[in-house]
């Protein structure tokens, strides 16, 4: 039996990857320091090693067995957060993502899926953005992301390498869904807005509200990585993962009310500055991942919304 090893897996993303390797008979292994993510998000069937990917003793206990795959998603996941504290920003993104590819290079790991977003373009000349559209990313963040990024695929390029290594970056644009964190105020607007209605806290919008955001359901981002994982084609590749669909952050936040029984006549939303490094359109030119992975989302973000929305209700913790 094949084993995986998901840093980040006790978080949103990690941890439905994590339940998805274990239907397909992968043994797991999940690392991860729970400074976003939380326990009981690992599952039951998965080893557990806690503690942070900077650490040499942690990988020393990931890696104690061999591991056939590694999917990366652990890292500083807020743009708000890179420009409040760049070195830990810097710290676990690249150096955490390098010290990861090192335990892969002396553990002869042959397979490699990284994390990378949609902050990498910046602001892109053209919407949709293609995969093949200049990354100029304009917050700390996005450049932290783009660097590992390409860490990844050059590590998958070196000719001095005597085992197989491959390698494939997802450049994710607004996942969002079940166990995305209702308690995190610097990432998943969506897990935001559902937690302001839930603590009946105003809304806060930065900006105007006009920047729009392509919302990808986590279920179908879970299908485009595992389709990856053993597909030669995907091989050294760059996907976009979204929907191909945008919607301004005033409708996403006019949606949420409705679908909570409200409207802005009887819920405060109010609006703040721009934050530094907020891109002000986004959305996925996803035709390279339908093609080479023949994928495509299949949750409408009316669907994925009211599922988010039934799962905050459920498992939401009272102050």
């Amino acid at each position: 039996m094949k084993r995986a090893l998901v840093t980040g897996g006790a978080g949103f993303i990690g941890s439905h990857l994590a339940d998805a390797l274990l239907l397909n008979d992968y043994d797991v292994v999940v690392l991860d320091n729970e400074s976003t993510g939380f326990r009981e998000n690992v599952p039951e069937q998965a080893k557990y090693v806690q503690g942070d990917i900077l650490e040499d003793r942690v990988l020393l206990e990931a890696f104690a067995e061999p591991i056939d795959l590694v999917l990366h998603i652990a890292g500083q996941a807020s743009t708000i957060r890179s420009f409040d504290h760049p070195n830990a920003d810097l710290n676990t993104n690249v150096v955490g993502t390098l010290k990861m590819l090192e335990a892969c290079m002396q553990n002869r790991v042959p397979r490699f899926l990284y994390a990378s977003s949609m902050t990498c373009y910046g602001h892109p000349d053209e919407i949709p953005t293609s995969e093949n559209t200049p990354s100029v990313p304009i917050s700390y963040y996005g450049i932290t992301k783009y660097a590992a990024e390409r860490y990844v695929l050059s590590t998958a390029l070196r000719n001095d390498l005597d085992f197989d290594f491959h390698a494939t970056a997802f450049r994710m644009f607004n996942v969002y869904g079940e166990r995305q964190s209702l308690e995190n105020p610097y990432q998943g607007v969506m897990a935001i807005f559902i937690a302001n209605l839930l603590h009946n806290e105003p809304i806060a919008i930065h900006s105007d509200g006009k920047q729009t955001r392509d919302f990808v359901y986590i279920d179908d981002v879970v299908d485009a990585w595992m389709s990856a994982v053993e597909k030669p084609q995907a091989y050294g590749g760059v996907f976009n993962l979204g929907t191909g669909e945008g919607i301004s952050i005033n409708q996403l936040v006019d949606q949420i009310l409705w679908a909570n029984g409200k409207d802005r006549a009887n819920h405060p939303v109010r609006y703040g500055p721009e934050r530094p490094g907020d891109q002000k359109h986004m959305k996925a030119d996803i035709s390279k991942a339908m093609s080479v992975l023949n994928w495509s989302p299949k949750i409408s973000l009316a669907e994925g919304m009211e599922k988010t929305i039934q799962w905050a209700r459920a498992n939401w913790k009272k102050p």
